[in-house]
This record gives structure tokens, C-alpha cells and sequence, in this order.
């Protein structure tokens, strides 16, 4: 991989209308990123709030000259071209939900511990990944106080 090239894994869900918003989420991230691989999707059952429809999840991994942080604001703008409203149910329906999980091979997001649909995805799109059985447990632990 050239130097200015970062490798990041996007998991990518949707339960409102989610084949049409998942098929142009991976169009505009093909627009601006090379797309490598692309795993199945799959339908799961929503996390929090049950009173809404099931979800379309799975992933896409790609190669981009951005920054990680650079490539947030990339995945939020997508997000807002397809509708996304933030609201104060963070397990609410939406449009599409676009979220980093893997940066040049370091998991930088929680869900790849907490839902096992975006681990399989994830590796499904990239095999050679290590997960470090001390970050899967120290995750599932809540170590809160409140």
C-alpha cells in the first residue's frame, strides 16, 4: 500500500427502505474511495428499541487518500445526502448508519465487539484481521460507575 493510502473497513445499515439506501451509500463511497470487497448483507433484528423494522447490515472495505477523521466527515455527509436525521433515540429507524470499524488494520469502534453481525462482515471483507481476545472482553465488560 502507497504511503498515502489508508485501508478502512465501513459498516453500513439501514431499516428505512434499506435496499435503495444501502445500494447509494456504497455508490457515493465508490465516488470518492476505491471500493475492495463488499460483504453479503444481511437482515437483523433491531438493538434497543424493537419497535421498528429489522436492519440491512454488512460492509465495504476501500482504499482512500483521507484521514481517518477526514473520512468521518465523508461518511456524515453521505449520511445527510441520504436523509439521515440524528435524533435523541440513538436506536431509532433510519436511513443509513455509516460507521468506521477498521482503520489500516486497528479496530476503532466498539461494535465489533458488541454486535457479531459486524464482526462477520468485517471479516468477511477483510480475513486476515487479528482480534485481540482482551479487546472482545474488555468491551463486553461495562466498567462504569453509574
Amino acid at each position: 500500500m502507497p504511503a498515502d493510502l489508508n485501508h478502512a473497513v465501513i459498516a453500513i445499515g439501514s431499516n428505512i427502505e434499506p435496499q435503495r439506501h444501502v445500494a447509494n451509500a456504497i455508490c457515493l463511497i465508490g465516488q470518492s474511495h476505491r471500493l475492495i470487497a463488499q460483504s453479503k448483507f444481511v437482515w437483523t433484528k433491531p438493538l434497543g428499541n424493537a419497535n421498528q423494522q429489522d436492519f440491512l447490515n454488512g460492509a465495504v472495505l476501500i482504499e482512500t487518500k483521507l484521514g481517518a477523521d477526514s473520512l468521518r466527515a465523508n461518511l456524515r455527509d453521505i449520511e445527510a445526502q441520504l436523509g439521515r436525521q440524528r435524533g435523541a433515540d440513538k436506536f431509532g429507524p433510519r436511513t443509513i448508519d455509516l460507521d468506521l470499524v477498521v482503520w489500516n488494520g486497528q479496530i476503532v469502534h466498539k461494535d465489533m465487539s458488541e454486535r457479531d453481525f459486524v464482526r462477520e462482515a468485517v471479516l468477511e471483507v477483510l480475513p486476515e484481521l487479528r482480534i485481540d481476545a482482551c479487546f472482545l472482553l474488555a468491551r463486553s465488560v461495562d466498567l462504569s460507575d453509574d
